[in-house]
């Protein structure tokens, strides 16, 4: 159990980091954010949350330790296929880059109070109701087989959506603001069943969340030029959330009696990390004859 003391030291330390990025994005917002700067920043959130999830077991288990893992890693690969939309939307709606640091961030924000929201609902549903775990399951396992057309499908939703606020009369920045919410809300809708299926705990569940979608601010600006080369990303979320999918209907199936697997934790990260590496090295693979002329090698 997480003490009270425990829960209001993480959200005031997550809520300061929130801040503190905020000040920047404020301060920031008539400046272009370079590929280093955007660099450096992801590095500072991933090891943030690295090392977050190392100390855990100090006032938390080694078995939370590990489904913060699972989960962190889950829900930022999720937010990596997230960015792609945003990348798209805000081309679209022509943001100026002087007002893109703002937009992702206030985005940043409406997606974690509406994530925060679902994952109360969520852990109260799985926990109460086993047969939750089939439903679950079987929605993962139905948004795997259709998530390589899930990127179209999203942009065309966006596009009536945009459509109708600009009748409305609102600014290119609300439009933006409401469109990246809305995308994400979307997105919350797989994601977090997915993280559902290695965790119960609302503090992993949250803090796992909120360290995935901290630092997407800087990573949309690192990924804008990379948008491209993870072809393979879709096929590789599409694989961990049907893994999933399947791990929670046998655990319900456990859990009732049955004599199935029951996936461990630790098999679920070892496949995610795997999943992950050979997607990213598999995508670098098979673009590396783009790469070579855009640079204008033969």
């Amino acid at each position: 159990m997480i003490s009270s003391t425990e829960w209001l030291l993480t959200i005031g330390g997550l809520a300061a980091v929130i801040i503190f990025d905020l000040a920047l994005a404020v301060a920031h917002r008539n400046k272009e954010t370079s590929t280093k700067e955007a660099l450096g920043w992801t590095l500072f959130y991933v090891a943030a949350a690295i090392t977050f999830g190392l100390l855990m077991p100090r006032w938390t288990s080694d078995q939370l330790r590990t489904e913060f893992f699972a989960g962190w890693l889950t829900e930022y690969a999720l937010s990596v296929d997230n960015i792609f939309v945003f990348i798209i939307l805000i081309s679209t709606l022509k943001v100026k880059k002087e007002s893109q640091q703002l937009v992702l961030l206030f985005g940043i924000l409406i997606a974690i109070v509406l994530r925060v929201i679902l994952i109360f609902a969520g852990v109260a549903l799985v926990t109460r109701f086993t047969s939750a775990f089939y439903v679950f399951g079987a929605f993962l396992i139905f948004t795997a087989w259709k998530l390589i057309n899930e990127k179209e499908e999203v942009e065309k939703d966006e596009g009536k959506l945009i459509t109708f606020l600009r009748n409305r009369g609102l600014s290119t920045f609300a439009i933006a603001l409401i469109a990246l919410g809305v995308t994400d809300l979307v997105f919350a809708l797989d994601s977090i069943p997915a993280i559902l299926g290695l965790t119960t705990s609302t503090y992993v569940v949250i803090t796992a969340n909120i360290f995935a979608l901290m630092g997407l601010r800087q990573l949309y600006f690192l990924l804008q030029g990379a948008m491209d080369r993870l072809v393979h990303l879709g096929r590789g979320l599409s694989f961990i959330l049907a893994f999933i999918g399947v791990k929670m209907i046998l655990h319900a199936l456990h859990e009732n009696g049955v004599h199935v697997v029951d996936i461990s934790l630790e098999v679920s990260l070892t496949v995610i990390v795997s999943t992950l590496a050979i997607t990213a090295l598999t995508s670098l693979y098979a673009t590396r004859d783009s790469t070579k002329e855009d640079k204008g090698i033969s």
